[in-house]
Formats: C-alpha cells, sequence, structure tokens
C-alpha cells in the first residue's frame, strides 16, 4: 500500500527576536569602531596631521576659555578686596571715632569695619614713603581718622548705595570709592566671552572642514565597496557607520593632542606668570583645565569629528549610485 505524499507546505521566513538583532547591532559597532581604529593605524603620518589640525584649530578657543577664567578668579579676589575708606572729621578724638565706627559698623550691608585712627594712618604713611625722619617734624597730625568699610554684597551697585547710607552717619567728612577699575575689568571679562565665543565658533567649523575632507577622501577611496554592499541592500546607516567612527577616532585624537599642548603651553608660561606676579606682591598661577574641563574639551572634540564625518558622508552617498 502506497504511502501519501505529505502535503506540500511553502517556505517559512525566519524573523530572529529584538535581542538577537540588538546583539547583531552592538557586535557590528564595535566591530567597525575597531576596524576605522585600524585604519587610522596603517596610515600614522597621515591621521597624525589631520588630528594636529584639529589639536590647532581647539587650543586657540581652549586657550581663551582658560584666560577668561583666569580673569573670574582675579575679579572674584578683587571682589573679596572691595572696600569702602571713611574718613572722619578732623577734630574727632579717639574715643568719638570709636562710637562713629561702630555706627558705621551697625549700617545694614556691612560686613566689618576696621578702625584706623590718625596715629596708626600716620606710622603706615611713614612706613610706606619711607619718610619717618621727615614726617615726625610735623607740629600737628594732618592725617584724620578713618574707617575701612568691607561691604557684604562686593557687586557695584550694592557698594554705592551702602556708600550713600554710610556717608550720611555723623562725623563722616568724606567716603573714598574708587570701582571704575572693576567695572572696566567685567566690561573687558563679557568682551572676551564674545570673542572667544565667535572664535570657538569659526575654529569648530574649522574642525567640522578638516575632518570632512578627510572622510571624502576615505569615501572616495572606498567607493566601489560601497557600491557593492549597497546592491547587496546595505543600508545607508551600514554604510555610514565606520566613517562616523573614523571621524570619532579623529575628533579624540585631535582633542587628545589638544590637551598636550596646553598643558606644555601652561607649564611653559607658569613660572614667568608667577614671578610677574610676585614683582607686585601678589601670588597667581595659571589654571588648568582640570577633569571637568578636560573631559569637555575632549567631548566637544569628539562630537565635532564625528558630526563632520556624518555631514560628509551623507553628502556623498546621496552622489553614489550602484551601477
Amino acid at each position: 500500500m502506497s504511502r501519501p505524499d505529505a502535503s506540500p507546505r511553502g517556505a517559512r521566513t525566519h524573523r530572529p527576536g529584538s535581542g538577537v538583532r540588538w546583539r547583531a547591532w552592538g557586535r557590528h559597532h564595535r566591530a567597525m569602531a575597531v576596524d576605522s581604529a585600524r585604519r587610522l593605524l596603517r596610515r600614522p603620518v597621515g591621521s597624525l596631521l589631520t588630528m594636529l589640525a584639529i589639536a590647532i584649530a581647539l587650543v586657540l578657543p581652549a586657550g581663551l576659555w582658560l584666560a577668561l577664567d583666569s580673569a573670574r578668579l582675579l575679579d572674584a579676589e578683587l571682589e573679596e578686596s572691595t572696600t569702602v575708606t571713611a574718613y572722619l572729621d578732623e577734630d574727632v578724638g579717639e574715643a568719638e571715632a570709636g562710637r562713629i565706627e561702630e555706627a558705621l559698623a551697625a549700617q545694614p550691608g556691612v560686613a566689618d569695619t576696621r578702625l584706623i585712627t590718625a596715629a596708626e594712618g600716620m606710622a603706615e604713611f611713614q612706613q610706606a614713603l619711607g619718610l619717618e625722619d621727615a614726617l615726625a617734624r610735623l607740629e600737628t597730625n594732618p592725617l584724620p581718622a578713618s574707617v575701612v568699610v568691607r561691604p557684604a554684597d562686593p557687586a557695584p551697585e550694592a557698594v554705592r548705595r551702602l556708600a550713600e547710607a554710610l556717608e550720611a552717619v555723623p562725623g563722616v567728612d568724606e567716603l573714598r570709592l574708587d570701582l571704575a577699575w572693576l567695572e572696566r575689568l567685567r566690561h573687558l571679562a563679557a568682551l572676551g566671552q564674545r570673542v572667544t565665543l565667535a572664535l570657538g565658533v569659526l575654529f569648530a567649523l574649522g574642525v567640522l572642514l578638516v575632518v570632512g575632507n578627510t572622510i571624502r577622501l576615505a569615501v572616495e577611496s572606498r567607493r566601489q565597496e560601497i557600491e557593492v554592499v549597497t546592491l547587496i541592500g546595505a543600508t545607508h546607516a551600514f554604510v555610514r557607520r565606520p566613517f562616523l567612527y573614523s571621524g570619532a577616532w579623529f575628533g579624540l585624537g585631535g582633542g587628545l593632542l589638544a590637551w598636550g599642548l596646553l598643558r606644555l603651553g601652561s607649564d611653559w608660561l607658569s613660572a614667568p606668570v608667577s614671578a610677574l606676579a610676585a614683582s607686585y606682591g601678589a601670588s597667581f598661577h595659571l589654571p588648568q583645565l582640570g577633569a571637568e574641563g578636560s573631559t569637555m574639551l575632549l567631548a566637544c572634540s569628539t562630537l565635532l569629528g564625528w558630526l563632520g564625518a556624518w555631514i560628509a558622508v551623507n553628502r556623498h552617498l546621496a552622489e553614489i549610485r550602484p551601477r
């Protein structure tokens, strides 16, 4: 007895699960990252020159940012040293000067006060000028007592309001307040921020052009390979992936070189800057990028490299048509 034939069945299509697809996607990303790094290492001179061009484009805005950071530190120190000097009437004695100091210290917005008597003021004046013998011949002390007031809020507007209130205290003859230099420093800092922002945008465009031109040449050198994989169904994302990793490697390498150049420049300039500050009786050290600044520099350089590669690859993939 013949066996009946099995009923014919059509071909089945197997759709992998989402977990399998994600693992394959991750493996391809790792493979492309390693492959793009190897391609850069096969051309060390060309890759190094490209990274050096990116580093030079990043050094200037990063250096200006550090200079602005040092100016902000100096501005904070100057604000902390902001004081108002209240000169008392000439006929005010030491006891009355103490009461006036207490009245000034009780004013709102005053952090602390320091009384300088007429005798102490003359002693400081003699020591500063080195005219002890000449000034000692004076019959009377021409210097009045004064009170040095440190404001709680060093902002120029708050200091001006405090000065108006202190001037109304009985016994105060004159107030000495000079905030013009602090306002000029703030205006210069605001100008520097805008200049740094403009230069940062211009040099970021330069980085995009450098990476874009390098990736364009890489795309042209692999044009036939791209046409073949496109014919067998490769998507633009699949084709674009290795070039994006190449751009990211270029950006990361340029960021590392820029970090090294900034560190070398800071070490080279730290000694003369410290000596210049010491000649004025101050202590100043050039600021460093630190962990946060270094991370920001490397992240920006890597992102610029990736973006430049993405723009270049998208433009040239639109022009490549399989034949």
